[in-house]
């Protein structure tokens, strides 16, 4: 439970502050100008809260728990992660290409990527921080 505990607050931590920074630096360079008619005037955060809270609670499940218990090496614990998030962000953005008109495939791909880094990197810091304090 502690390793839990110590991998979920390092997960967290670390990917609201490397997507804060996307966010902030992407919006008006990448997301206004290809899918600017689409966005809100102001974010929700009870929405934004409850993907961080779901989102988290996957990849501690699914990924970081799994791979602190096997003992996997980094490589394998940075795939790992880094596969959840292709998937998970792959499922928005390849919805919204299915189903919104005007949804640009360069949205999708710039997403999936980013995704998969972000969570590749949030997976192995929240392993570290278990391995190391947990």
């Amino acid at each position: 439970m502690k390793s839990f505990l110590i991998a979920i607050a390092a997960a967290a931590a670390t990917m609201i502050a490397i997507d804060s920074v996307w966010l902030r630096t992407m919006y008006t360079r990448f997301y206004q100008p290809n899918i600017g008619h689409l966005l809100a005037e102001h974010v929700k955060y009870g929405p934004a809260v409850a993907f961080y809270a779901v989102y988290l609670t996957g990849l501690m499940l699914l990924v970081v728990m799994p791979m602190l218990k096997s003992g996997a090496g980094w490589g394998q614990v940075f795939l790992m992660s880094a596969v959840f998030g292709v998937v998970a962000y792959g499922t928005y953005d390849l919805t919204n290409h299915a189903t919104l008109r005007d949804w640009p495939w360069i949205v999708t791909v710039v997403d999936m990527v980013w995704g998969g880094l972000l969570t590749g990197v949030v997976g192995s810091v929240a392993v570290w921080a278990a391995r190391t304090w947990g």
